[in-house]
């Protein structure tokens, strides 16, 4: 049995990487899907084949900086589907960047902040009134290890998750009994289309701390091919490298439970991974 069997789900950033295979994931539980994504032509694709499988779920083009274009696409889909019971808050930027690079930086944080905050107030803002009058609903909001602590070449990455951390803390507190709320953080995951947005390579390595070497080998290995067999298997201690696939199945685990049931914080990642913090 499925809990979201005919619950409507809204994502943003579902035109890809996690929000994509969230949406999917829900749709083959039986959920209606609501994708909401900045490109109207990638999420209209990307939920084509859903439509075509005669799956109840709608696209639309969604810019998650305009609070008004995220509150008329909510409304949209409860008027479509009668009801917004999970709001999946994915939409979301990772311009990692020395503080030292804010010449070339600034404009892509200062779109950090829009998307990977603003967003999410927006989202949340959204759907409450619609929750509250439900007497129900469920917030996922995705987070990141790097909003764990302020990490070096992250500085403004990091400070918009551990913001999302802090509003979602609160959202629990105030809305405790009535709306569900969850923070999700992931780890460092490939396949995601999030490394597009990154500034400076190098940043990256810091997470990694006093792994630093050996993360720069195993990255450099996996860009070869090369990742032993131990390190490509979910069923080994040395797993390395976490699919987004998986990532959005522990989304589904967190989100299809009982109305009664809530796991507020999850992280997910490979055991072997060489990140620190």
């Amino acid at each position: 049995m499925s809990y979201l069997e005919n619950k409507t789900v809204v994502v943003t950033g579902a035109a890809s990487g996690f929000g994509r295979l969230i949406a999917e994931q829900a749709a083959a539980r039986s959920a209606r899907v609501v994708g909401l994504d900045v490109d109207g032509a990638a999420v209209t694709e990307a939920f084509r084949p859903l439509v075509h499988d005669g799956k109840p779920a709608l696209a639309l083009e969604v810019d998650v900086t305009d609070a008004v274009q995220v509150r008329t696409a909510v409304d949209t889909a409860v008027e479509t589907f009668g009801t917004v019971d999970v709001m999946v808050n994915n939409a979301g930027v990772m311009p990692l960047a020395f503080l030292a690079d804010h010449e070339r930086a600034l404009t892509a944080w200062d779109r950090c902040i829009d998307i990977n905050l603003k967003g999410v107030l927006h989202g949340v803002c959204a759907v409450y009134d619609h929750m509250v009058r439900q007497g129900s609903g469920h917030i996922v909001n995705m987070s990141s290890i790097y909003g764990n602590t302020g990490v070096a070449g992250a500085a403004v990455y990091s400070a918009t998750k551990a913001a999302v951390n802090a509003l979602s803390n609160a959202l629990r507190v105030e809305t405790q009994g009535a709306i569900k709320v969850t923070v999700v953080r992931p780890t460092g995951v490939a396949g995601t289309g999030l490394g597009a947005t990154v500034v400076d390579a190098m940043s990256a390595v810091p997470l990694a701390a006093h792994n630093s070497e050996r993360f720069l080998a195993n990255a450099s290995k996996l860009a070869a091919g090369d990742l032993s067999p131990e390190q490509q298997d979910p069923e080994h201690p040395a797993y390395w490298r976490m699919p987004a696939e998986d990532v959005a199945a522990h989304v589904l685990y967190v989100i299809d439970q009982p109305l009664g049931v809530a796991i507020t914080d999850i992280s997910i990642r490979a055991t072997g991974e060489d990140y620190v913090y």
